[in-house]
């Protein structure tokens, strides 16, 4: 049995070995894959800023390639002197010119049959200069400069806005004739519009080849910078012809970067940074915070917060959305620090920071300016129990982000009037987005398993259904909650241990007894039911509020960090009344000590077991007969070593100062309660006639009053 359980524990501490080996394996594979490819130094300059490093020497030849905006200035250039092409299609007149002599060849009521002929003549012309759609003519004539290509046969001519018409303006031109002018209130009820039809057709095909030809045409490049040359020194000022340079020279160290060899180097260069980091992060968890690196909640949460912001800020860097300055990396450090403690939010934030510089451009300012943020949240955020917590935090960073980049603009450029000011609308954008942790803690919350202060006051509002029915349906037991709550805090402020944790799980510690709360003393009203039943049955019943308090727990939802308060709070400890009880009752017989323990576990936390101290004094002091300070500190000292003697702090990381310390709180708060005073003396029946004063140059004795 022995071989069996070493040989259990040894394949448990590989199998987490293992899964934390996976799991930092896993934040590195993330991290570089969304890591920008890019090699070679990265440089910060602006136009009429001086050269901070020092000279730069092309190592290979390379074009100086156009801004964006220079060849976007090309390319409308060229689209607003293209013309599109139409082709002419002859038929269209000949079916409209026909379909109208047809129509009218008996003549026009109250007109000649010359008039026909006119007509026909004035169609012919306008589909002889051609007609498009009023659409497409009011698109391709925006302006009078513009021209299009009619293409007829083999030939392809250019036709300007006077050379063509429209739909109505060769509706219009029928007219100009004076006979058919003369004739238009007539006419008109001929309907000559229905025989115009648009016989100039857009070549979209045509169009797009030709124009895809021309902007193809457009150099990317003016001027060439060859192996060799000196870009720019120390110190020279860096004008719109030199950034286009550098700016060219970053653009084709990327493309080169692209090589296979080159991209292999960057590839693992990336990972031994991303992978050393993490390794060190790992270790600060293995050597300095074991309690969270033993719990999968805590570092699948670490891990997390360290992979999710590298890889936004990369996808972020890769398709040059925004700036990455709006990304409320304070947000890791805030939840870290609540949830579970400073230098670890500290730690967690560098490493994190460190990786995600790997991303940028600017590399130091961001180090920087992401350092300040964190340590500014940290010292600002203690714990998120209010709104306007929150507000004041996301306040302090922006403003403590904003005077370290003023800071670092002063040491640059001295000059107030030339600095960039842009930057801090990115910095209010980033505050802005800070305030958005205050409910994406409720995710981490139900990702992770955590719970904050403010779940905890929520769950502490004695108004909710929970506790407002235990104070109707167990008065007496609500009561006790309150009082061992407050015991309890009063214990971990003491000791530094967490008060509103053990408050609230305080109020819900004894929820199970709302089933027969006529069976527990606090809630009796002087006639006890559990007198008259056998010993063991006495002792299931009362053994049972911490089962029928779990059962309470899972149906309205608490946290599991408040049911494990109800599970402890009696430990594996006996309901020692009824068991010495059956004991006396039958002193012969052997006792089946299970039949009277609570199914516990014994506590192993800190605050469990100060909760299971002021449970039980707290009970335990409405026994005395007489408060004073001597029977309070007897009883706490012997209830408290009772329970250490008991094994009952064995599992929990508390030690003899805290429980010293706790017997103290305790001893001085139940004085409080039950206002012990000091026994004062009573006088004897000399001392309560004082001695009269003798009268002066008298040599009889004063005679005494009698009382």
């Amino acid at each position: 049995m022995k071989k069996y359980r070493i040989k259990t524990t040894t394949n448990k501490y590989w199998r987490n070995a293992l899964a934390k080996l996976s799991l930092v394996a896993v934040s590195v594979v993330i991290i570089v894959w969304f890591l920008p490819r890019t090699s070679g130094p990265q440089f910060r300059y602006d136009v009429g800023k001086p050269w901070m490093y020092g000279s730069l020497i092309a190592n290979f030849d390379f074009p100086i390639y156009k801004t964006d905006e220079a060849i976007s200035a090309e390319q409308d250039s060229i689209t607003n002197q293209f013309e599109p092409y139409f082709n002419y299609n002859s038929e269209i007149e000949e079916a409209q010119v026909g379909k109208f002599r047809k129509d009218f060849q008996e003549g026009i009521a109250g007109l000649s049959n010359d008039y026909i002929s006119i007509i026909a003549d004035r169609l012919h012309m306008v589909y002889e200069q051609g007609i498009l759609r009023t659409a497409d003519y009011q698109r391709v004539f925006p302006d009078t400069a513009r021209s299009i290509r009619v293409v007829n046969g083999k030939t392809a001519v250019s036709a300007g806005p006077r050379e063509v018409y429209s739909e109505i303006s060769a509706y219009e031109m029928i007219f100009q004739d004076e006979r058919l002018a003369q004739q238009r209130q007539l006419l008109q009820r001929c309907n000559l519009n229905e025989y115009i039809e648009p016989n100039l057709v857009y070549d979209k095909e045509l169009s797009d080849t030709e124009r895809n030809d021309l902007l193809s045409g457009i150099a990317i490049a003016s001027g060439m910078v060859l192996s060799g040359q000196k870009i720019i020194d120390r110190g020279e000022i860096v004008d719109e012809h030199t950034f286009r340079v550098l700016s060219s020279f970053e653009r084709e160290m990327t493309r080169r970067s692209a090589d296979s060899s080159e991209m292999s180097s960057t590839i693992a260069g990336q990972a031994l940074f991303v992978g050393i980091l993490i390794l060190l992060f790992t270790l600060y968890l293995a050597l300095f915070r074991k309690d969270y690196f033993d719990k999968p909640r805590s570092i699948l949460m670490l891990y997390a917060m360290i992979t999710i912001f590298p890889v936004v800020v990369s996808l972020m860097m890769d398709h040059n959305v925004l700036s990455v300055y709006i990304i409320p990396f304070a947000i890791a450090p805030i939840f870290i620090r609540v949830f579970m403690d400073s230098r670890t939010a500290f730690i967690a934030h560098v490493v994190m920071i460190l990786i995600c510089a790997a991303a940028v451009k600017y590399q130091y300012e961001f180090i920087i300016l992401q350092l300040v943020a964190g340590l500014v949240a940290i010292y600002s955020l203690r714990e998120l129990s209010q709104r306007a917590q929150l507000f004041r935090t996301a306040l302090l960073v922006t403003l403590g982000t904003a005077a370290m980049y003023f800071a670092l603009q002063l040491m640059q450029d001295n000059d107030i009037t030339t600095m960039d000011h842009s930057m801090y609308k990115h910095f209010a954008v980033n505050g802005v987005l800070l305030l958005f942790a205050y409910p994406l803690m409720l995710v981490v919350e139900k990702t992770f398993g955590f719970i904050s202060s403010v779940t905890l006051i929520e769950l502490s509002n004695t108004s909710k259904d929970l506790l407002r029915r235990l104070s109707e349906v167990a008065p007496g037991t609500f009561q006790h909650s309150i009082m061992v709550g407050n015991l309890a805090a009063a214990i971990a402020n003491k000791i530094d241990a967490d008060a509103q944790l053990v408050r609230t799980g305080a109020l819900y510690h004894d929820i199970g007894k709302m089933q027969n709360p006529a069976f527990y003393t606090e809630n009796q009203a002087g006639v006890n039911p559990l007198e008259k039943m056998p010993r063991i049955e006495a002792a299931q019943i009362v053994i049972s509020h911490v089962t029928e308090g779990l059962k309470l727990a899972d149906k309205h939802n608490l946290p599991s960090v408040i049911r494990d308060f109800i599970v402890t709070h009696h430990g594996t400890g006996l309901a020692k009344y009824f068991y010495v009880s059956y004991k006396n009752e039958h002193p012969n017989q052997p006792v089946d000590d299970t039949l009277f323990c609570y199914p516990g576990p014994n506590p192993f936390t800190r605050e469990q077991a100060i909760l299971m101290m002021a449970d039980k004094a707290e009970a335990a002091s409405r026994s005395l007969k007489e408060y004073t300070e001597e029977s309070i500190s007897t009883l706490i000292e012997k209830l408290i070593d009772d329970q250490m003697a008991d094994g009952c702090f064995r599992d929990c990381p508390i030690n003899f100062r805290d429980i010293n310390m706790a017997k103290q709180v305790l001893i001085e708060r139940l004085k409080n309660i039950y206002h012990t005073r000091i026994a004062y003396p009573e006088l004897n029946k000399k001392a309560k006639e004082p001695a009269q004063p003798q009268p002066k140059n008298s040599s009889q004795p004063q005679q005494k009053d009698k009382q």
